[in-house]
């Protein structure tokens, strides 16, 4: 555990980069080699669009990188957070309780939260619009959402008292996690319905970009799956009644395209149909 921790305190920017870019290539040949869906699409026209908002992301997070540094290194030094609160435990269980709370919190309430909040909805909107999901729609987030995100990622630094490294081993591992469950690949069921009750699997979230409700509020967890069963929020459906998207905005001009993306949360909202 100790070289994972010395690692991920000094991980150099070009690793990360690495990773992130890395993880979209493998996934990218994986999905056009053997794809789950025979998407009839642009597929580096769509790529082109979702790098865009990747790029975005990456330079949003850059741009505040202090914030969340200064947080991570005030709970350690101030011994501030539930992570510091435990009594002491193996290295172990401390990066898992760690890993665990910081999904809740970041991840998995952030979520809930964007598709409960009408004025977060639009911002997150942008995501769901994607109705050719594969491993490039894991970081189609509107620029706004990325700040939203932060916000929620720094107070679960605080919350939880988590040490740098955790966050940056949180990080990477949460990039690599929505790389797969995003991509347009399949695992065999069982081993899929398996892999579910304790992480998010491809069917998993393939079931929260379903394009109506109540599957698009369901299945809000990024890399741990028990969030949502623990909170009654996860949900099933059958691989081939899947149709990708979100009702409000089906049409190719309005997902399709980027300037009308980047506008959509200051546009008129809309009623979901179903």
């Amino acid at each position: 555990m100790q070289e994972i921790i010395n690692y991920f305190s000094t991980i150099p920017s070009s690793h990360r980069a690495l990773i992130l870019a890395g993880g979209i290539a493998l996934f990218w040949i994986i999905e056009s080699a053997i794809p789950f869906v025979k998407f009839q699409y642009n597929k580096w026209q769509h790529a082109g669009i979702n790098i865009f908002f990747t790029v975005t992301t990456i330079i949003v997070n850059f741009c505040l990188a202090f914030i969340l540094l200064k947080t991570a290194q005030w709970t350690v030094d101030n011994q501030f957070g539930i992570l510091n609160w435990l009594p002491k435990i193996n290295s172990w269980l401390f990066a898992i309780i760690g890993l665990l709370l910081l999904d809740l919190i970041g991840a998995y309430l952030a979520h809930l939260v964007e598709h409960k909040v009408k004025f977060l909805w639009r911002f997150h909107l942008i995501h769901h619009t994607d109705t050719w999901i594969d491993t490039t729609s894991g970081n189609r987030h509107h620029p706004g959402e990325s700040v939203i995100r932060f916000v929620f990622t720094t107070f679960g630094v605080l919350a939880v008292g988590s040490p740098m490294w955790m966050v940056f081993l949180y990080q990477t591992l949460s990039v690599v996690a929505t790389q797969f469950t995003h991509a347009n690949i399949v695992l065999p069921k069982k081993l899929d319905n398996l892999m579910s009750y304790f992480l998010v699997s491809p069917d998993m979230h393939k079931v929260h970009h379903h394009y109506v409700l109540p599957y698009t509020d369901s299945n809000y967890g990024n890399i741990f799956s028990v969030w949502d069963r623990l909170f009654g929020t996860f949900k099933t459906l059958e691989r081939e009644k899947l149709v990708y998207g979100v009702d409000t905005h089906m049409k190719p001009e309005e997902h399709n395209n980027l300037k009308n993306l980047l506008s959509i949360p200051f546009q008129k909202q809309r009623s979901t149909e179903n």
